[in-house]
């Protein structure tokens, strides 16, 4: 998780923001870990009275959601107490539904992942299906902290999606979800709140917890291939909540046939390679459409995974991180000095990043950018 100290965004003495400042004052708790913070310094950092601070934490106590951790010594006056936030008061569960493949994990209000399962899933089945194994993941996860409450469910499906509605589009080979209301059909099975996203998009949430401050794009290679872009410190989603279909640019104008319809897309031409043994060339064609998404948005870093990067991670890094390079020196647009790195845990990331879908709002970090 990010420690970082820097001052949160500041409060409102207003009693209609009640649940805004108790969120600040709950991402300064989760930011200190298990070291604690004291009630002056959340005032201070919130810019909130030291008597609404007293009010919200006096709250979140009685709630079970924070504790006191110790004393700290002061410069003058009694010693100041320190709380901490209790990670296992809550939960919630994250579901990555690939093509093949469902993740699910249950995280803790810290962002930790406590319990994890996986299983094969076929994306092409009856909607029924698919939605009878989520619900089967979320009530095992559920099960595995049977006396503390899960906040709601986060979904990381492959896109194009709406994210307000939570209702899928046409899925790239899989056109009959096109339509589908998955969010408030989940929601329906499992009896609590779901939120769905573009896969890509929730691993960039929760990266940029941790990721140093900066814009990046996290590109995801799997069984397909997008984008999720982290700019100004949020995710970036798009007018429609259609952006980052980063997959479906195309390279080559009369390319091999993609299963989107399109000719030349760069996920055929990597998947292509991938399939030929030819990871050197996946990774050149990987490079170029990252060198046009740095020449375009001016972005820090590159941040590569998937099961497919995680393969082989350093052949992908080294060819990715050349081709930017080759595109800097020749004046292509920027590029000098862009870091390009590898999310661990290869699809991981996807499903701890849709739990971080749900508990997001709870830290008043709702990672959304319009």
């Amino acid at each position: 998780m990010n420690t970082s100290r820097a001052k949160a965004p500041a409060g409102v003495n207003l009693p209609a923001l009640r649940h805004h400042n108790a969120a600040l004052v709950l991402d300064l708790l989760r930011a200190a870990g298990a070291e604690g913070i004291s009630r002056l310094e959340l005032a201070e950092r919130t810019g909130l009275t030291p008597q609404a601070v007293s009010k919200i934490t006096a709250r979140l106590r009685a709630e079970g959601l924070a504790v006191g951790a110790g004393l700290r010594p002061s410069t003058g006056g009694k010693p100041r107490t320190v709380l901490r936030l209790v990670p296992d008061a809550q939960f919630a569960v994250g579901l990555h539904l690939d093509r093949d493949g469902l993740t699910a994990v249950l995280v803790d209000l810290a962002g930790r992942s406590v319990a994890v399962t996986t299983a094969p899933l076929d994306f092409g089945a009856p909607a029924e299906k698919v939605l009878a194994d989520a619900a089967d993941a979320v009530r095992d996860l559920s099960a595995a902290e049977p006396h503390k409450p899960v906040l709601g469910v986060g979904v990381a499906v492959p896109g194009p999606l709406d994210h307000r509605d939570g209702v899928l589009h046409r899925v790239t080979g899989f056109p009959q979800w096109d339509g589908y209301p998955l969010r408030d059909a989940l929601a329906e099975r499992t009896g609590l709140p779901v939120t769905v996203d573009k896969d890509t998009n929730a691993a960039a949430l929760t990266l940029s917890l941790s990721e140093p401050p900066g814009d990046f794009a996290y590109l995801h290679l799997g069984t397909g291939l997008g984008a999720g872009l982290v700019l100004g410190g949020e995710v970036h989603r798009g007018a429609r909540t259609g952006a980052g279909e980063f997959g479906h640019q195309t390279l080559q104008l009369d390319g091999p046939l993609c299963e989107c319809g399109g000719r030349g897309c760069i996920e055929a031409l990597c998947l292509a390679a991938e399939a030929r043994g030819d990871r050197a060339e996946a990774a050149r064609v990987l490079g170029a459409g990252a060198a046009n998404l740095v020449g375009l948005l001016d972005i820090d870093r590159v941040v590569l995974g998937g099961r497919t990067v995680a393969a082989d991670e350093d052949a992908y890094v080294r060819g990715v991180r050349a081709v930017i390079e080759e595109r800097a020196a020749r004046g292509g647009g920027g590029g000098g000095g862009v870091v390009v790195t590898v999310a661990d845990g290869g699809d991981r990331p996807v499903a701890e990043g849709a739990a971080q879908l749900v508990l997001a709002p709870v830290f008043g970090r709702v990672g959304e950018r319009g």
